[in-house]
């Protein structure tokens, strides 16, 4: 009974985790007033240890794993509490996702001219 119980817990637990990943789910446990709660905190405190790569690897969203890292600091849970400031770690998530990922191309030819300006 315990094995599918610890099962249990860690599929709940991952569930959640990568709920950590969108900006918005954390606006809303923002507004719905629990990182004012002393128990949430030490539970997203107790739930870094999904940073470990024997569970990290388990996680499809690693915006999640940097969000649980921000959650710690009270100055960021104040901060993702407003419209405002959701909508531009929103924004920021969603340029690294477009440009980090699939970086603009340059190519051959702009390459080799910028690479002969080099060489002079």
């Amino acid at each position: 009974m315990a094995e599918s119980e610890d099962k249990r817990r860690f599929t709940i637990e991952l569930e959640f985790i990568q709920c950590l990943s969108n900006p918005w789910y954390l606006n809303h446990l923002a507004q719905q007033q629990y990182f004012k709660n002393p128990a949430f905190i030490n539970y997203l405190k107790y739930l870094q240890y999904w940073k470990q790569p024997e569970y990290a690897k388990f996680v499809v969203y690693p915006h999640a794993l940097y969000f649980l890292d921000l959650l710690q600091h009270q100055q960021f849970r104040d901060y993702i509490s407003t419209s405002e400031n959701t909508q531009e770690v929103h924004r920021m998530q969603y340029y690294h996702w477009q440009y980090l990922r699939n970086p603009p191309s340059t190519s051959a030819n702009e390459f080799n001219a910028l690479k002969n300006e080099i060489d002079k």
